[in-house]
């Protein structure tokens, strides 16, 4: 077994998703709680062998339930527990296990106090909310009206679960995953996702090498995006052994990668990273933007607390703007052209000295599709950034359409920032922890 890798787990349980409601299978209703559900099974080692979407029809629920059972150990059922004439997925549940559905006098008065604390009648029509399978244990449902239900039959276990994400998930949370712990004694199977960016595919592929020899093909894998590559890193067994081998895994493959890695886990933004680095060496940016017309600044502020350290931007889009915004002298234009290293040189400390920050982003390109020369293609962009000394200028290549050579102008901006950042106010191996600065 390779170092840093935990056994797999032995049992597999295999699982279906069930989702029931007529809209889902037309054309403007996409069926989203399946993904989270499927989500929950991988982290407990659960191998998801089927989705379905049936119709509000009892028969078409007994039918396709009865189908799922003879190949799963565990249905997960979403929707259909409201109390509309529609909402049938009790009464076909029922039939699929042979059982009969009767009211609960318990969750009546459940349903009566919810809708009594919220000052409302509530209408007959609810009452059929009160309906449990035989033998099914209620699961509490604190978000919404539709309560849920859990019951085994034959070996098999089966989850009825309302069709509103937020009450489904809640419910998945308290109900399943302690139920999922429980069956497959405390193993699951866990995910720590390294976030590199500005590195190509076949770059990074070369650098983590050895990581497949170390770890095993099968503990790794790649997802490529424009500007960004994420790494995941999957270990399986009992929490501390878990983390034991994620925390050996990361560590090794930030020796592999270096710097690129710019955030660990999925709620890092690179615009978030690098907000969380200017303010915390209470350091200001401006930026001034042609082709990607914004893109830049639009991204700083998306962030919580970006006043802290954006002051502003311009986008200086014309030649003459360039000129008397950012004071870029008329002969550099006409001799090297605004897309040119020389003028982007210039709009970063225009921009710089315009409006008062320690640092300038500034970028110049041809986007697309059009205005491209056989010396100046299209997707030609260069990047300058700006601070005490020496502006730095940043020449690329990019591939694609306007919109996404404009988003990688955008990435290869910040990482310049980023990186700028951690050179020179602190080292290229920290990484800062975004969540702790926003105070979450």
């Amino acid at each position: 077994m390779p170092s840093g890798v935990v056994a797999p787990i032995m049992h597999r349980m295999r699982a279906a998703i069930l989702a029931v409601g007529s809209e889902l299978l037309g054309p403007d209703r996409l069926e989203s709680n399946s993904l989270y559900l499927a989500q929950t099974l991988r982290r407990y080692g659960v191998v998801l062998v089927r989705k379905s979407i049936v119709a509000d029809v009892v028969d078409d629920i007994r039918r396709e339930l009865t189908a799922l059972l003879g190949d799963a150990d565990l249905v997960l059922i979403c929707g259909g527990l409201g109390p509309t004439a529609d909402d049938v997925t009790r009464e076909g549940t029922a039939l699929a296990v042979g059982r009969g559905l009767a009211e609960d006098a318990a969750q009546l008065e459940v349903l009566k106090g919810k809708f009594a604390r919220f000052g409302m009648r509530m209408a007959d029509t609810n009452l059929k909310q009160a309906e449990v399978i035989d033998g099914a244990r209620v699961l509490p449902n604190p978000r919404g009206s539709a309560p849920g239900q859990a019951l085994e039959t034959d070996g098999k276990s089966i989850f009825l679960f309302p069709g509103v994400p937020r009450e489904l998930r809640g419910m998945a949370r308290s109900e399943l995953e302690p139920w999922l712990e429980e069956e497959t004694e405390g193993e699951a199977v866990e995910t720590r996702v390294l976030r590199i960016a500005c590195v190509g595919e076949s770059t990074l592929e070369e650098r983590i090498l050895p990581a497949y020899t170390e770890f095993g093909r099968e503990a790794l894998s790649v997802l490529a995006s424009a500007g960004e590559i994420q790494v995941r890193v999957t270990a399986t067994g009992h929490s501390k052994d878990r983390s034991a081998a994620l925390d050996s895994m990361t560590r090794r493959l930030r020796q592999l990668i270096g710097d690129s890695v710019y955030a660990e886990g999925q709620g890092s933004s690179l615009e978030s990273v690098v907000g969380s680095l200017l303010a915390g060496r209470g350091k200001t940016v401006v930026t001034a933007e042609s082709c990607t017309g914004g893109l830049i600044a639009k991204r700083l502020t998306a962030v919580p607390g970006s006043s802290g350290y954006f002051l502003g931007g311009v986008v200086t889009y014309a030649d003459r703007m360039k000129r008397q915004l950012l004071e870029v002298p008329a002969e550099v234009l006409e001799e090297h052209g605004a897309v040119s290293p020389e003028v982007v040189s210039w709009m970063a400390s225009g921009a710089r000295r315009l409006l008062g920050a320690d640092y300038a982003l500034a970028v110049s390109g041809i986007a697309g599709p059009g205005g491209g020369t056989d010396s100046k293609p299209v997707g030609l962009v260069y990047i300058g950034l700006a601070g005490d000394g020496e502006p730095e200028v940043q020449k690329h290549q990019l591939l694609g359409d306007r919109k996404r050579v404009r988003w990688m102008a955008s990435q290869w901006s910040l990482d310049l920032m980023r990186r700028e950042l951690l050179r020179t106010e602190g080292g290229a191996e920290q990484v800062p922890d975004v969540a702790e600065w926003r105070g979450e």
